[in-house]
């Protein structure tokens, strides 16, 4: 069950590190294995939300977006998207990138550290509104409860995650203009590029949330009518238009994955430019980690049963929040690839390990409630 599922993710693994030790040495083998990591642990809760929407599914929209998918998410996100990043914020066209990419690292290079600030002040943005969202939402399950329970109370301000996403912004660009100027008026120009590619970034996850809600609601909509049309059917003894109806519904479960996959596969590479510069080793570092993320969705799937480590997508939300602070703080100052890529993974291990202890404490409570009723009835024979 294993092999098969996962066999073209261990497949693909193999061909990447080949390819990143060719490309870049033991340490492209370091930095792709720390980007494959990585796209896993952000990308944990969206292979959970997919199997969730996926087994109620026909298996014919399922192999729809199990292969159209993966290659809208492997070679549209994870190879195109990166490429279409460089070549804007470096004002360059794609295949002028690409090129300087293979044939002119250090050309390359500085365009990328010349345009890192506009780029990780996008990211950034992007994926700090994600991390506030999560957290301001008042949830059943909470992880850490001495900080998750008063923000969920803070949580009931309107737009308050937007607020406080600008009130970061105007600051890092603030700062990021004192400081420049401090040092001789360097970069001074820049704070505006910051500002403006901050904006752009907490509008881009607006739009994308917006899509979201759009297909999620026409989703629930299609499912009610569906659902009205087969108890009128019953009532009427007619015979339930079951083919059309669940088509239509498959049809908009699908349009909506592939906009929430997308956005998913968006923080994963904005993300992935807090570890490296390199489109090579960014592509195939993601693109190892989103086969791994296909495979676990088709495992929670046939498995029939979602996994119940339930901390682990609050482990992912503080993590991309980690990784938001970190782009943010890289306009500035430089902070090592080790320390980025290991933040998320501790997180991320750290929330595992709480829901296994979580799920002991569980079965021992329902041990002992067992052995309690067991004493009643042996006493009251």
């Amino acid at each position: 069950m294993i092999l098969k599922t996962f066999g073209w993710s261990f497949a693909v693994t193999a061909l990447g590190l080949v390819a990143a030790v060719l490309y870049g040495g033991w340490t492209g083998f370091g930095v792709v294995a720390i980007l494959s990591i990585l796209e896993i642990s952000l990308s944990f809760d969206n292979a959970v939300v997919n199997a969730g929407i996926l087994k109620k599914m026909s298996a014919f929209w399922q192999k729809i977006f199990l292969t159209i998918g993966v290659l809208i998410a492997v070679f549209g996100m994870r190879l195109v998207f990166p490429v279409v990043i460089v070549a804007i914020s470096a004002k360059t066209g794609p295949i002028e990138a690409v090129r300087l990419a293979l044939n002119d690292k250090d050309r390359y290079q500085q365009l990328v550290t010349d345009a890192h600030p506009s780029i990780a002040a996008f990211g950034g943005m992007f994926l700090l509104m994600i991390f506030l969202d999560f957290i301001f939402e008042d949830r059943d399950i909470k992880w850490l409860g001495w900080i998750e329970r008063p923000l969920a109370k803070l949580g009931k301000v309107d737009m308050l995650s937007v607020c406080i996403a600008l009130v970061v912004l105007m600051i890092t660009a603030m700062t990021f203009a004192t400081n420049a100027h401090q040092h001789g008026g360097v970069h001074v120009d820049k704070a505006q590029t910051v500002l403006i590619s901050g904006i752009a970034g907490l509008i881009t996850y607006l739009v994308v949330g917006g899509l979201s809600g759009y297909f999620e609601n026409k989703l629930e909509e299609e499912e009610e009518r569906e659902h009205e049309a087969e108890e009128e059917a019953r009532k009427s003894g007619k015979k339930v238009p079951a083919v059309v109806m669940a088509g239509k519904a498959a049809f908009f479960m699908f349009l909506y994955l592939e906009v929430l996959d997308a956005s998913f596969s968006f923080d994963g590479v904005i993300g992935a430019f807090a570890v490296t510069n390199d489109i090579v080793l960014m592509a195939l570092g993601l693109g190892i980690g989103a086969m791994y993320v296909r495979s676990l969705t088709v495992y929670l799937v046939r498995q029939g049963t979602l996994d119940d480590y339930v901390y682990l997508e609050h482990g992912a939300h503080y993590a991309i929040g980690a990784l938001a602070v970190i782009l943010l703080v890289t306009i500035q100052y430089e902070i090592h690839e080790v320390i980025t890529g290991s933040v998320g993974v501790i997180l991320i291990a750290w929330s595992f390990f709480s829901s296994v202890l979580r799920n002991k404490r569980l079965a021992a409570a329902e041990g002992q409630g067992s052995s309690g009723e067991k004493s009643e009835v042996s006493s009251g024979v």
